[in-house]
């Protein structure tokens, strides 16, 4: 279906009011003459017809063989990803099958996996998949409808908050066959429920007969995915490697996907010696999330050698929202007046040109980068809708189009502090001695922002200045990110930094973003508390007035050594990495070139007089310290 430009509101208004009906594709007929469909689409037809080979983004041809090293911040404890508890490792979605496999070129369409086909009425009150005979979980049993039954109720009843509310519209769930399983949906146009319950993962009924699904674990789950675990070091590296036998390799929606025979993730706990390991080829692949360090720390003798290769890729995703978040359980907080007043004191301008090299857009919806980006008021249809709301939604949207403080105005962060001031003395705070009380109370406004990364601290100093200049008493504090994750999961914090992932698809998650019930549940992405009947209505209405919006970057910065082929397409609402493979050219040739350089190096050291000797020491002192930290590190 083709969008036109809309608002922030519209974007979300999908969720409330579903557009006109889309095809899935058609086959034979199915239950009660429903079209048996070889996936499913939300937007439109799907681009890939039933006797499709492979995704236009995956080589067919691809080698299979060789290993890639990955990394992450931070630890894990628990290879059960799927509840609450824990820091569950990353990479365990390799592990796992699900009914439908996505496809990264397509706004919303998936394909054929678990499931070899769908069935869904015109009105979609409810789907039946089709399993497919041949798929096995990895020790050779076969899924069934009971695993998928299984797994599905799981998953809403004791697993992470986001099931519960992401297909809280299931009525039930039935056994039609062995291989058939039939999702009924409650009363309502729910247009992206057949398609999101494609997604979840099938998991053994059989393997939780003697294992709690409820607990963390650091033995693997038993999977039915093109990996499976082959080592795990608690908290500092895991292991995938690629299943032979996997009964799904030649799948269209899979084939020339999932080459590297082993997928390794090592774990740091310092973003600084992360990246030089990297340099020192600890590992292999690396996306960049930091605009300085892309611009000041990617200038090192891999790169100049040709070693390193370093890339921007285009990112076609919505960027999503990423934002300083008021916690609104905190009460100097629950005033919107406050919360805007708040937003005029980060300088985003001045932050983008001094910290990020001017590499940033300021972000100014929850889908930037992408057709259903925030763009002026609402008319027509979105106006229609709206009016029904008038009265009990704030009287802006329906006058001023959205867009966070900036200090490009005369006078710049002083004209915006001066507004800030304005507004929280009509709101009942007013200065005593240097400090910012509330009127009625004497209660002094002091918070602090909870951070993950040391990375961060820089940006928040200059936003912790100019709230001081309000006479706001702030602080920020970084914590480890299980103590973090900990802390946001049970809402124990002032504010942070979060971030909303946003699909060309919002639905059902938007429940969990901002639901009065997800406020009250722990672990849901209701970080900033939204409790409000016309947010549970049309959630999109008040999103913006609970966060100040931050940046985003509309590609992926990518460094990589030179070891790898990849196809000449790229998907485009993804990067891609699985479909990726090693060159056995390329690393035989790097092999060469990292030894070449060794040499170079040490000839260079005994031809060069001192200040050669002095370079080698100093290269020397370097690898010895990233060599220390990462024994420390793995020490823990």
């Amino acid at each position: 279906m083709t969008r036109a430009p809309i608002t922030a509101l519209a974007a979300l208004l999908l969720l409330v009011f579903p557009g006109p009906g889309t095809a899935e594709g058609t086959g034979g007929p199915g239950a009660g003459g429903v079209p048996v469909s070889h996936g499913l689409s939300i937007h439109g037809d799907l681009k890939y017809p039933a006797d499709f080979k492979h995704l236009d983004y995956a080589d067919s041809g691809a080698p299979k063989g060789g290993e890639v090293r990955l990394h992450e911040i931070g630890t894990f404890d628990s290879l059960n990803g799927y509840i609450i508890k824990g820091n569950a490792a990353t990479g365990l979605g390799l592990t796992v099958a699900t009914l439908l496999a996505g496809s990264d070129d397509e706004a919303a369409s998936s394909y054929g996996y678990v499931a070899e086909s769908a069935e869904v009425p015109p009105d979609r009150s409810w789907v039946i998949f089709n399993l497919r005979p041949e798929a096995r979980f990895h020790d050779g049993s076969p899924i069934t409808a009971d695993d998928v039954i299984f797994s599905f109720n799981a998953l809403v009843t004791k697993g992470q908050p986001l099931y519960r509310v992401y297909y809280g519209n299931v009525a039930k769930v039935e056994k039609l066959g062995v291989h058939k399983v039939k999702f009924t949906f409650i009363e309502g146009d729910n247009r992206e429920l057949p398609f999101i319950l494609g997604q979840f993962a099938i998991l053994s009924k059989a393997f939780f007969e003697t294992a709690d699904f409820e607990k963390t674990t650091l033995e693997p789950i038993l999977g039915s995915g093109p990996y499976r675990v082959e080592a795990v070091d608690p908290g500092r590296s895991i292991t995938y490697r690629r299943v032979e036998d996997f009964w799904g390799r030649d799948l269209p929606a899979n084939r020339g996907q999932y080459n590297f025979d082993v997928v390794r993730f090592d774990y740091y706990r310092d973003a600084v010696v992360a990246l030089e390991a990297f340099k020192a080829g600890e590992y292999d692949f690396r996306l960049e999330n930091t605009a300085k360090v892309w611009a000041t720390e990617y200038d090192f003798p891999a790169i100049r050698r040709g070693l390193v290769k370093k890339e921007e890729i285009p990112d076609g995703r919505p960027q999503g929202m990423q934002a300083f978040v008021f916690n609104t359980r905190r009460p100097f907080f629950e005033d919107p007046e406050v919360r805007r007043a708040l937003a005029f004191a980060f300088d985003f301008e001045w932050t983008n040109k001094n910290l990020f090299h001017g590499a940033y857009t300021r972000t100014q919806s929850y889908f930037s980068n992408s057709e259903l980006a925030s763009r002026g008021l609402p008319e027509g249809e979105e106006l229609e809708i709206l009016e029904h709301f008038r009265g009990r939604i704030p009287d802006e949207v329906f006058t001023t189009p959205y867009r966070p403080p900036s200090t490009e105005v005369e006078g710049g962060i002083r004209t915006n502090l001066r507004m800030a001031r304005r507004i929280l003395q009509k709101a009942g705070w007013t200065l005593r001695d240097g400090k910012l009380v509330n009127e009625a109370t004497g209660t002094p406004m002091d918070f602090e922002i909870l951070l993950v990364s040391p990375a961060f601290e820089r940006i928040v100093a200059p936003f912790k200045k100019n709230l001081e200049r309000l006479g706001i008493e702030v602080r920020y504090r970084t914590v480890d990110s299980s103590q973090y994750e900990y802390r946001v999961e049970d809402f124990d914090f002032d504010m942070i930094t979060g971030g909303w992932g946003e699909s060309l698809s919002p639905g059902n998650e938007q429940r969990d973003f901002w639901s009065s019930v997800a406020a009250d549940t722990p672990g849901s992405r209701n970080f900033a508390g939204i409790r409000d009947p016309a947010v549970d209505e049309l959630v999109e209405l008040v999103i913006s007035a609970y966060v100040i919006p931050q940046w985003h970057f509309g590609h992926f910065r990518v460094a990589y050594w030179d070891a790898f082929g990849r196809p000449a397409v790229t998907p485009k609402y993804d990067l891609g990495l699985w479909t990726w493979w090693v060159d056995d050219g390329k690393a035989s040739a790097l092999v060469a070139g990292k030894g070449a350089a060794r040499e170079g190096a040490g000839a260079e050291g005994r031809a060069g007089g001192p200040a050669m000797a002095l370079a080698a020491i100093a290269a020397a002192l370097l690898a010895l310290w990233v060599a220390r930290r990462i024994r420390a590190r793995q020490r823990g």
